[in-house]
């Protein structure tokens, strides 16, 4: 049974940073695709970041290019999300999805493995 598990969410001032992290158990990390999305009180569940296991590339959310970045590190088994000059906007539950695909898509019905979420909050 695959696994994710979430850590590095807490309180930040606007302007500030944050890493997200992201373990994951139970498959080979290096043939998984790997994705970041975000749900707001009330919202949907909205596309943050996706990275491709095979080459396929990096994709981010308008929102959050040029600020955020995924990154994975194969022998730990563990995708980040890094975070910068953080706005109120992107206060947010975050989680990771994992697909075997090679593509980095974007829309949540796409992954099927995800994590529990790990609370982000950005004050003004």
């Amino acid at each position: 049974q695959v696994q994710l598990v979430e850590s590095g969410g807490g309180l930040v001032q606007a302007g500030g940073s944050l890493k997200l992290s992201c373990v994951v158990s139970g498959r080979t990390f290096r043939t998984y695709t790997m994705g970041w999305f975000r749900q707001g009180p009330g919202k949907e569940r909205d596309f943050v970041a996706s990275d491709s296991w095979g080459g396929g590339g990096r994709r981010y959310a308008d929102s959050v290019s040029g600020r955020f970045t995924i990154s994975r590190d194969n022998d730990k088994n563990t995708v980040y999300l890094q975070m910068s000059s953080l706005k109120p906007e992107d206060t947010a539950v975050y989680y990771c999805a994992g697909r075997s695909g090679l593509l980095a898509a974007t829309r949540p019905d796409e992954y099927a493995s995800w994590g529990q979420g790990t609370q982000v909050t950005v004050s003004s």
